[in-house]
């Protein structure tokens, strides 16, 4: 059974859709043991706790120094002998010390195609103003293993998605979201949940 973690930051839609799928069976062999927000008021604890998973807020806020943030994070993860970190929306830089804590146990969602549109600067809304000032006619998102780069971690999954000619930035999000985010992330857990997923010099296999 792998044992999951999910840290977010906002509304959880991507994490409602790794919920849905672990009910529905498209995920299998799948523990979803903790939901962690560095924002209190991210209404994807509520999820967590409308689905009985448990919910923590674990906020830079509280702390005077960003170490201690850091320290307190990864205290909490320990917690809970997870196999696999989720990051579903999540907007916080994960200390380099948590990323070699967990070798090729993180995987993020990033609401666009790497090596295209990634890196510093490429979060949020603001991926898709740039897919569109650059007048790209296909988007998408990716599913990667996190490393100490930004970006930089070998590729799971992806997905494209055709960019539209009267699409704005936010409907164009809300098209990969549904298009791509939602589906290639359950995929990708639930790859790994099954053992089909290695990497080989530095490059993702996956099993047939």
């Amino acid at each position: 059974m792998l044992k999951v973690g999910v840290l977010v930051s906002g509304g959880g839609t991507n994490l409602q859709a790794i919920i849905d799928a672990v009910n529905t069976g498209v995920i299998t062999n799948t523990e979803l043991r903790v939901v962690i927000s560095n924002n209190k008021n991210a209404y994807a604890l509520e999820r967590a706790r409308q689905n009985n998973i448990e919910a923590v807020c674990i906020s830079p806020k509280d702390f005077e120094e960003r170490s201690m943030f850091n320290e307190a994070l990864i205290n909490k993860l320990d917690e809970y002998d997870l196999d696999l970190i989720v990051l579903a929306g999540c907007m916080v830089v994960l200390p380099e010390t948590l990323i070699k804590k967990y070798p090729n146990k993180i995987i993020n969602i990033h609401p666009a195609l790497i090596p295209a549109f990634c890196g510093t600067g490429y979060y949020g809304l603001r991926v898709h103003e740039k897919v569109l000032e650059r007048g790209a006619k296909l988007t998408g998102a990716t599913v990667h293993f996190v490393d100490e780069g930004t970006d930089t971690g070998p590729i799971i999954m992806q997905k494209a998605v055709e960019v539209m000619e009267d699409d704005t930035p936010e409907i164009l999000q809300r098209r990969v979201m549904e298009e791509a985010e939602w589906k290639i992330m359950p995929m990708a857990i639930n790859l790994i949940a099954n053992g089909a997923v290695s990497i080989v010099d530095g490059k993702v296999k996956i099993k047939k």
